[in-house]
């Protein structure tokens, strides 16, 4: 019975998420990207994909950071095209998928006006996917206290931000706490709200909202090594859910290396390989070498879970999985077009597949 009443509302929209998802890369596409030897010849193997001729205006020579933003420009085409035909509750779903593009957006306009930078310019940097109509608002601030002001009443951010922040907490030193903060929180409402839409929902994104939350908490944790940040203040800061909640989370805010860090992570077996045995993290660069993977583990399984999640029907996780995709899909190609351009072949192949 849920099925039918998916079908009747989001149906429709499923399946074209799903087509779309069928036109994400293959293995042997990304080794065809692999082999070439110029950017021209990867802007060639790309036409042959679904991206199509989406580099045939830009003139030569193409940079990698244009091949990135036009593809990125392709995903918010999608997205706003499955937006723009939702109905509740799917509308609503897709705009808590936007909040986390949101935060980052703010943050970078606090930032730049903390450091009186032009607001205008910094616009353009903004992610599209986190763009939303009162943005220019922000603009016209000229002063932490009125961009403050102006994110409370303007914003769909302004309950994470009435609930955790004042303007006297808007500085270079609590931005990153700032960030932290409101990603906990955003976690947690998004997960509330996915609990309350119909099953299979629930189980598909409570399997990756969870995660998103550990990899939040593990880290806070790492980051916070060697900083002034109390144990107490990064116990604040992780989320209030996921599969390390609440024992693992209490062991990661009393973590004082990486070595016990890993020792927590050891609990949760899809977890055991993240951080290596040796992780004893005395040395910088060894400590480097270990965040560099830890990072790679974390893509790696996100794009796991956001498989898996196609395997169910009449469900929203598949708008949210597919997305997560193609952007995994797009630093991949920015990965290896870089590699390309900059003649970098011995790690050409450290990119992540999708499918």
């Amino acid at each position: 019975m849920e099925g039918l009443f998916f079908n009747t509302s989001s149906g429709y929209l499923e399946a074209i998420v799903r087509g779309y998802k069928a036109g994400l890369l293959t293995q042997g596409q990304y080794s065809n990207l692999c082999q070439c030897e110029t950017i021209e010849d990867f802007k060639m193997q790309l036409s042959a994909t679904d991206y199509g001729n989406f580099l045939a205006n830009e003139p030569p020579p193409i940079s990698t950071a244009t091949i990135s933003e036009k593809a990125t420009q392709k995903m918010v085409d999608e997205f706003n095209y499955i937006k723009s035909n939702a109905v509740e509750p799917l509308s609503k779903f897709l705009e808590y998928i936007t909040y986390a593009y949101m935060i980052d957006n703010v943050i970078l306009l606090i930032t730049g006006t903390l450091h009186e930078r032009d607001t205008h310019e910094l616009l353009e940097s903004c992610h599209p996917l986190g763009m939303f109509d009162s943005m220019p608002a922000l603009c016209v601030a000229t002063n932490v206290e009125e961009l403050y002001n102006t994110v409370l009443v303007e914003t769909p951010l302004a309950p994470y931000f009435q609930e955790c922040f004042s303007a006297t907490d808007l500085d270079d030193l609590n931005i990153e706490i700032i960030r932290s903060t409101l990603y906990s929180a955003y976690l947690s409402d998004f997960h509330s709200y996915c609990q309350t839409l119909p099953s299979p929902t629930p189980d598909v994104m409570s399997q990756i909202l969870q995660f998103e939350a550990d990899r939040r908490s593990i880290n806070i944790t790492i980051n916070s090594f060697g900083t002034g940040l109390s144990k107490e203040q990064r116990a604040n800061l992780f989320p209030d859910f996921g599969r390390l909640y609440p024992e693992g989370n209490n062991a990661l805010a009393r973590a004082e290396d990486l070595e016990q860090v890993k020792q927590v992570l050891d609990n949760i077996p899809e977890y055991r390989e993240f951080l290596s045995s040796s992780s004893g993290g005395g040395h910088e660069g060894e400590y480097s070498q270990e965040a560099e993977k830890l990072e790679t583990e974390f893509f790696k399984y996100e794009v796991h879970l956001n498989k898996l999640s196609f395997l169910q029907q009449f469900q929203y996780g598949v708008f949210y999985s597919f997305f997560k995709l193609k952007e995994q899909e797009i630093r991949s190609i920015g990965w290896i077009a870089e590699c390309i351009a900059q003649d970098a072949r011995d790690r050409i192949g450290d990119y992540i597949s999708t499918f």
